[in-house]
Order: C-alpha cells, then sequence, then structure tokens
C-alpha cells in the first residue's frame, strides 16, 4: 500500500486521509453540483469509505435529492463551507471525495464528464474525454 494521501477544508477544522490514491477524474457538471461547489461544475475522485480516515473535524450533512430522485448526502465543514465529500445514500460502500480538498493533486486526469446537458457554456469540455448527457449508463 502507498502512503496515505490527506486533504481537508479552506479553515482546516476538517482533516481526513486516504488510503486509496485515487486516479480517475469524474466531472460533473449537473446544476445542484453547480450549485454546491458555486462553480461550474465539481471534480471528484469515487473511492472506497473505509479507505478514508477522518482525523480532525466532523463534516456536516445536506440530503439532497438528485435529478434521479435519488439521495445524494452532501458533506461540508460547518464552519467554512468547503465541500468535502458526497454520498449517494443507495452506496454507502463509496464516496464521492471533492478532490480540490486534497494537499496535493498527483497525476490525475479527468476521464469523464457527467451531465454535459446542463454544463455551462463557458466551461471546457474535452470531446476526447467519455461524456454523458446525463447520468453514465448502468452497467449491464
Amino acid at each position: 500500500m502507498s502512503d496515505p494521501i490527506s486533504g481537508g477544508c479552506l479553515c482546516g477544522k476538517v482533516r481526513y486521509t486516504v488510503s486509496q490514491s485515487p486516479t480517475r477524474l469524474i466531472t460533473c457538471h449537473c446544476t445542484n453540483c453547480q450549485k454546491a461547489s458555486g462553480a461550474g461544475a465539481t471534480h471528484n475522485a469515487v473511492v472506497a469509505t473505509d479507505a478514508v480516515t477522518f482525523i480532525s473535524g466532523k463534516p456536516k450533512a445536506y440530503a439532497d435529492t438528485a435529478a434521479s430522485g435519488n439521495t445524494l448526502n452532501r458533506y461540508f465543514c460547518g464552519d467554512c463551507g468547503s465541500p468535502i465529500y458526497s454520498q449517494p445514500a443507495n452506496l454507502p460502500k463509496y464516496m464521492i471525495l471533492k478532490v480540490g480538498t486534497l494537499d496535493t493533486p498527483g497525476d490525475m486526469k479527468i476521464t469523464m464528464n457527467l451531465w454535459t446537458k446542463s454544463a455551462r457554456p463557458w466551461m471546457h469540455i474535452d470531446p476526447s474525454i467519455e461524456c454523458h448527457a446525463e447520468n453514465r449508463p448502468a452497467k449491464a
């Protein structure tokens, strides 16, 4: 196993380590992610929940209803508001880590864009990367 990577919120009250190095970035352009982040999209890495350890602070939660109708729990610092991760209520084994909170970015590259139909016109979406107008299709 490689050394854990660390991250945290803007004010430093929420800190965590991840024992699994994220390598793939998924960018979500849905309007809920835009509003939750205050940006044109969120940049995310899916990691196993048991790979993340919070070493200080406890994120607050907001239960959001996604366009699919499913509940997406969004976790953020209650002091500075930094989004830390989100977690589909129906997939507790996985966390969707907001990679902007990592202390060092590593070699990650965007590998997929979701909800491109609601992308802001000023967001650049590389046409050579896998893109989906809404969620990615379920695996058969």
